[in-house]
């Protein structure tokens, strides 16, 4: 993101040692950590018996395999339980061998599934494949664009959006705010999202509303306008009060923005009764690093390396393994960023090969792949990061001062952590 408003004061983040006073308050969202109450998963499983018991394993039951197919990515998107996608995978894939119609339909269906899966290339094989065929063809532009967004296939990406342009549409707008966000004008980002907010406010469309208000409070919070980001999340939990992915960012707002390391845990460990996934162990090691309690940072990293460790996972996480490796097993790191060049050749996955590459000892290569693939390909944070770090390696003090004026507005989507990595440039 190239414009990121500076939130509260750069002397809160640094120096300060007092919790600053923020905007979160926890009798707003208290009612939403009850975890004996799941409206959301228990919706779900009330489904996944009726179709169950209507399917009973014959595959000729088409509609039973849909339904059942999308109750059980539902269901990973409720526990985050990585074998209920992988059961979503299968059903769609029984469901399109012996249909005779709507192959497009299943193809879609299954490209989704990968995407989630973090398996872009194979998503975009079936995508292709679907787009031959003359039904949908609009549904199935839109998800290439979002496949050649993750590919950094931004030249294709492009050509997409312009084939689905209509400023009245909901998934037009949500996708060229996208697309202003990756050119690095968060503004117009904003904006756009700001316009697909009101049509499905228009509309009363419960699921539109829900996906807007989550990822319009990601915006806000990108641009430093906490109080938004938060009342946005507030909305989102209102309409899904177990949206597991809401609650994260909501403890990253109260660990971030207010140093209230106590209160962020407290979130986690509700959302973790009922949601299992990899990531939080790492959200729990940061902090438990910022608080200065290496021993239980290096347990909790400890426990996302053992929780990753599962080959179902495929590459879902191999971003935050690069980002941990580097740390400890530079070397480990270098060959699974090299890895992850071959899945998604993206500016973000560059500067990942470029840190692992740095902290392996190749400085003169690292500072080889910020020039070739980084510098002025994006303004993702963590990438002006890495890159500063590359330069200043180098002994290029010249390009590194502007990275960190630029970086001094990032410290709510960085953390305190890297706060105070980015002092020190």
């Amino acid at each position: 993101m190239k414009k990121i408003i500076t939130i509260l004061t750069i002397a809160v983040l640094f120096g300060c040692q007092e919790k600053p006073k923020g905007i979160t308050d926890s009798k707003d969202y208290d009612q939403y950590l009850v975890t004996n109450k799941t409206p959301g998963k228990d919706a779900i499983h009330k489904d996944l018996e009726f179709w169950k018991a209507r399917f009973n394993n014959d595959s000729t039951h088409l509609m039973e395999m849909s339904r059942l197919s999308g109750i059980h990515a539902a269901l990973f998107g409720s526990t985050g339980d990585i074998s209920e996608l992988k059961t979503s995978e299968m059903l769609i894939k029984k469901a399109h061998n012996v249909s005779a119609r709507n192959k497009d339909s299943y193809l879609r269906s299954l490209a989704h599934n990968y995407i989630s899966q973090h398996r872009f290339k194979e998503a975009q094989v079936l995508l292709d494949s679907a787009y031959t065929y003359e039904d949908n063809r609009k549904e199935t532009e839109m998800m290439l664009f979002d496949v050649a967004m993750e590919l950094g296939e931004y030249d294709r990406a492009d050509t997409l959006l312009g084939n689905i342009k209509d400023p009245k549409d909901f998934n037009y707008l949500i996708r060229l705010a996208k697309w202003s966000d990756h050119n690095g004008n968060l503004d117009a980002a904003i904006k756009y999202m700001e316009q697909a907010k009101q049509i499905a406010e228009d509309r009363d469309n419960k699921g539109l509303k829900l996906w807007v208000y989550s990822n319009i409070g990601d915006f806000y919070g990108h641009a430093g306008r906490i109080k938004d980001s938060y009342d946005s999340y507030l909305k989102t939990l209102a309409i899904e009060p177990d949206n597991h992915y809401v609650k994260k960012q909501l403890a990253w707002m109260v660990y971030s923005s207010e140093k209230n390391t106590e209160e962020a845990n407290r979130i986690l460990d509700s959302v973790m009764v009922n949601h299992k996934a990899p990531d939080y162990y790492l959200l729990i090691g940061e902090m438990a690093e910022f608080d200065g309690n290496t021993s239980e940072a290096k347990k909790q990293y400890d426990m996302f390396l053992k929780a990753t460790d599962n080959p179902s996972y495929g590459g879902m996480y191999n971003t935050y393994l690069i980002s941990l490796y580097a740390e400890t097993e530079p070397e480990k790191a270098l060959a699974l960023a090299e890895k992850e060049i071959t899945n998604r050749a993206t500016p973000e996955t560059y500067q990942l090969l470029a840190y692992s590459q740095l902290k392996a000892g190749e400085k003169e290569a690292a500072l080889k792949t910020i020039e070739e693939h980084v510098a002025g390909k994006t303004s993702e944070p963590k990438a002006l990061f890495h890159s500063a770090l590359v330069y200043k390696a180098n002994g290029m003090e010249d390009k590194v001062a502007p990275l960190k004026e630029e970086l001094m507005g990032a410290f709510y989507e960085l953390g305190p952590v890297k706060a105070k990595e980015i002092e020190k440039l």
